[in-house]
């Protein structure tokens, strides 16, 4: 798919290329480079562009990244959301409605002295990069752009800023919810959640398998390994126990979809 708006602050029109089907297959596949924070939680991104279309489409790719994405549409917003958010890594945007983002990099930088910042714009003179790094950014990409060239390049910041590294093999993560698959521990947004055995391996096949919709019957072979004769009903009690520990008091993770199965993703 391709975004395109029109942007009265450049000469050309801003073209973003996004595989959708191909952002979702990489959802599903293993998490065995999915980066997450030490403590693993997710990595935390705040994506800052006046172009609300623009900011949630990056936003939308870098959560099929399992990442936690905050978004502002100005400097004074980026500033107060830094503050609360404690990001990881900054998208900005350089021309921003009330400060450039230059200043808005000054501005985030003494609070933050080793966030890292990619700067996003359609200026695209090298006078504009140069002025760009050396007042402190760590990358610049100029639009039109690709989604996944940027998402790999937020993926090299936090990796070589220290802030994350790949999940290991036996770590599973969707959002903010991280199972340690050897040491049987579970945590959303860094809080532990204990469960039993049955909600252990009920929860691990939802991870496994992140934004797929799973049947009764799927959930019974491959939690139960046996068929219940017709007893699908204990897959609904399980699945109302896991949203008593996994959803309470939070955005919903597990989701029923009516005559089809249920499905675990990001909470939106």
């Amino acid at each position: 798919m391709t975004y395109s708006t029109s942007d009265t602050r450049s000469v050309s029109p801003v073209r973003v290329a996004i595989d959708p089907a191909g952002a979702g297959r990489a959802a599903e596949a293993a998490t065995l480079s999915r980066l997450t924070r030490p403590d693993g939680t997710p990595v935390r991104v705040l994506v800052v562009d006046d172009e609300p279309n623009l900011a949630e489409l990056l936003s939308m790719a870098l959560r099929y990244e399992g990442w936690d994405v905050r978004s502002a549409g100005d400097s004074a917003g980026a500033v107060r959301t830094a503050r609360e958010f404690r990001p990881d890594a900054v998208v900005l945007d350089m021309m921003l409605p009330d400060v450039d983002g230059l200043e808005t990099l000054r501005r985030l930088r003494s609070e933050m002295p080793q966030l890292p910042v990619l700067f996003l714009t359609a200026r695209d003179s090298v006078e504009d990069r140069v002025a760009g790094l050396t007042a402190g950014g760590d990358d610049y990409v100029t639009k039109p752009f690709s989604i996944e060239e940027v998402v790999a390049r937020l993926r090299a910041l936090v990796r070589r800023s220290g802030r994350a590294g790949a999940a290991s093999e036996s770590t599973l993560v969707v959002g903010d919810l991280v199972m340690e698959e050897d040491s049987h521990e579970v945590r959303r947004a860094g809080d532990p959640i204990a469960l039993t055995a049955t909600e252990f391996e009920l929860l691990r096949y939802l991870m496994r398998n992140p934004r797929r919709v799973l049947s009764k019957r799927q959930i019974l072979d491959r939690v139960w390994n046996y068929d219940f004769g017709g007893q699908a009903n204990v897959v609904e009690l399980y699945i109302s126990y896991l949203r008593k520990k996994i959803d309470a008091g939070r955005l919903p993770m597990i989701h029923t979809m009516r005559g089809a199965g249920y499905v675990l993703k990001p909470a939106a």
